[in-house]
């Protein structure tokens, strides 16, 4: 803090300099939640309850989402679409459905009173093969994993503790189901936790499907998870830490020829940090070569934008508004790919976690992706925007019109309801 900033508070507050503790680290804030519950209401946001997605109706009486999937594909945004009447309701119809046979999870972070485990007890003690594969290393929530999994371990669950020496943050979901004389696979890939809390708080977004290639891979993913098999190529899916890096970089590098062939080359990026050498000397080159590279990133990134010959086709910017910008997409226009799930580019996340992107092709869902870029690279968006210095500056500039992302997709969320 400037002794400017020191003597305006002080004076203002009327506060005694002697009563002033200066700290050389971190503040712990968490003290201010006591703030927010003060009954203020004009000066806190107005109330937001997320949306039932369409496709899984309206009303008291849910859809069946397996007849939901078997129409098509479906792309879930929270928290603007519920978590409660779609990821978490597939789970608890896959538990409480008797044509179901399986159920196979991955779980990393849960909530205290979680309903996504008390629907795999439920499904366990139903008869079905349940398997989990819980993170006990997931920071902070060591202690609440280990205690659902002994309880999930007593219903009866096949409880996979992950890989030695990686941790397992990849979020996937696979149903296997009778129907007829036929057995159908329905899957869920995600950008986020099976957290119905966080789930509100978060923005994330999450694959709804039943496509047989997606269920192969998850059928061979679970088969390498809990040790019956190696697999370390799959079909719709780049896998970490064998598969993502090298896939990124072979995608950035496909999109730098196709530039060069004369087609509209463009690659797009959000997540939560670009800190990967690999990665980012890859965008650099794809960048000299003129291709044009917009990357939202909430946290640390460690890609210098704009410097001319080197970065000048890049921008960079940061996102922050009532909920955590969460979701991991990548978009190469050139070569026609979108992918989504649980990855950063981070040496931790692409070399000691087991990760997960899936490819989406859906064009109905291609296209709701490519609406979120749009809304988030919008020049009126407000952001902050990383400078050739290092520096972040926020945009738009006083005095221009501004327009919040969040606050969009909230609007248009509401009107497809």
């Amino acid at each position: 803090m400037t002794e400017h900033m020191l003597e305006l508070l002080l004076r203002e507050l009327d506060v005694d300099p002697g009563d002033v503790v200066q700290v050389p680290g971190l503040l712990d804030l968490s003290c201010l939640w006591q703030v927010y519950g003060v009954d203020r209401p004009a000066l806190k946001d107005p109330t937001f309850v997320p949306a039932t997605h369409p496709a899984f109706g309206q009303g008291e009486t849910p859809k069946s989402i397996f007849s939901t999937l078997r129409d098509g594909d479906v792309l879930v945004h929270h928290p603007y679409d519920s978590f409660s009447t779609s990821v978490q309701r597939f789970i608890e119809q896959a538990a409480a459905d008797p044509q179901v046979l399986a159920i196979k999870q991955t779980l990393y972070r849960t909530s205290g009173d979680s309903p996504i485990v008390n629907s795999l007890i439920d499904a366990a003690e139903a008869g079905k093969q349940v398997v989990a594969l819980v993170e006990i290393k997931a920071r902070f929530d060591e202690q609440a994993n280990i205690k659902w999994a002994r309880a999930l371990e007593d219903a009866g669950v096949h409880v996979v503790y992950g890989l030695i020496g990686l941790k397992t943050h990849c979020k996937t979901a696979l149903v296997v189901r009778r129907e007829g004389s036929a057995i159908r696979r329905y899957c869920h890939i995600g950008t986020g936790n099976y957290n119905p809390k966080t789930a509100r708080l978060y923005e994330d977004v999450g694959l709804l499907t039943s496509a047989p290639e997606i269920g192969a891979d998850l059928t061979d993913l679970f088969n390498s998870l809990t040790g019956y098999s190696r697999k370390v190529s799959y079909r719709n899916l780049l896998v970490a830490p064998q598969g993502i890096r090298a896939g990124i970089v072979e995608r950035i590098d496909r999109e730098i020829a196709a530039h060069r062939a004369g087609q509209e080359a463009r690659i797009r990026l959000k997540m939560n940090a670009l800190v990967d050498e690999q990665v980012i000397d890859a965008l650099y080159r794809a960048s000299r070569a003129g291709v044009p590279i917009e990357v939202v990133v909430r946290g640390i990134c460690a890609l210098r934008p704009g410097v001319p010959e080197y970065s000048g086709s890049i921008t960079v910017r940061s996102i922050l508004g009532r909920f955590l910008e969460h979701s991991r997409i990548i978009h190469f226009n050139a070569i026609d790919e979108f992918w989504i799930g649980s990855a950063d580019m981070m040496h931790r996340n692409l070399d000691r976690r087991v990760e997960v992107l899936a490819r989406v092709t859906d064009p109905k869902l291609t296209a709701q992706l490519d609406d979120m870029f749009t809304s988030a690279l919008d020049s009126h968006t407000r952001c902050w925007e990383l400078q050739p210095d290092g520096q972040w500056l926020a945009s738009p500039a006083d005095g221009e019109e501004v327009r919040d992302h969040q606050v969009e997709m909230m609007k248009r969320h509401r009107s497809q309801t």
